[in-house]
């Protein structure tokens, strides 16, 4: 399932992500900072679920939410706004939007809202045995994980998992564990103060250098780079 976010502040599109992925891995999750960026990409994609932010630069959420509801039959949209004046939510209303979240928004919150079109959609039925696997990962991923001890942990054949596996998510279970590993310390890296390394341990890589090395690669700059931009 594809789920448009739209917001032009980079913290609220990081934290929608980090709360997302866990609970539904196999979304699909268009990040974008404002209004003309998202609908260029409705062009091109077809999307389910969107997250706006009611106030952005150029046409606001309020005015993309009505272009979607136009666009896309059958999209749920959820509305981010600090703002929680009668004219906002009557308008809201009337377009169509179906939920909302106020800002700073609360995790707790945010969570509950995910959980409920989990539940709602079935976005590509996962076979019980991948869905095992997912679970381990993402209970586990501090640990020193691989193919073969997920696994033995779900009582498969290391071969039929890694086959189901990249038949499903569309990943190897490798690359889908790194890049797991890699989204969490981007979220560690803006909210804690912990040291690089530090943070590098508690997502399940041995080494430092081989840590820079692949988020550098995936992210396009390194861990100190992600956080002074960021902090």
């Amino acid at each position: 399932m594809n789920v448009l976010l739209v917001d032009d502040e980079p913290i609220v599109l990081e934290q929608l992500t980090f709360f997302i992925k866990p609970i539904c891995p196999l979304w699909k999750l268009f990040p974008t900072i404002d209004s003309s960026q998202a609908l260029h990409l409705c062009k091109k994609e077809q999307f389910h679920l969107a997250f706006l932010d009611i106030e952005m630069p150029g046409k606001s959420g309020l005015e993309l939410a009505a272009e979607l509801k136009g666009m896309f039959t059958g999209i749920q949209i959820v509305m981010i706004t600090a703002h929680q004046e009668f004219d906002y939510a009557k308008r809201a209303i009337q377009i169509g939007v179906d939920e909302f979240l106020t800002k700073p928004i609360i995790e707790s919150e945010l969570k509950e809202v995910i959980q409920k079109y989990a539940k709602q959609i079935d976005y590509l039925d996962v076979s019980k045995i991948v869905s095992d696997a997912l679970k381990v990962v993402h209970d586990k991923y501090q640990e020193k994980l691989n193919l073969s001890a997920v696994a033995n942990e779900i009582h498969v054949n290391p071969s039929y998992l890694s086959r189901k596996f990249s038949e499903e998510v569309g990943l190897s279970f490798s690359d889908y564990l790194i890049d797991y590993r890699v989204e969490v310390a981007k979220n560690l890296l803006v909210a804690e103060k912990a040291s690089i390394s530090e943070i590098s341990e508690r997502v399940g890589f041995n080494s430092l250098h081989y840590f820079s090395s692949i988020f550098k690669r995936k992210v396009g700059i390194t861990p100190k780079m992600y956080r002074e931009k960021r902090t």
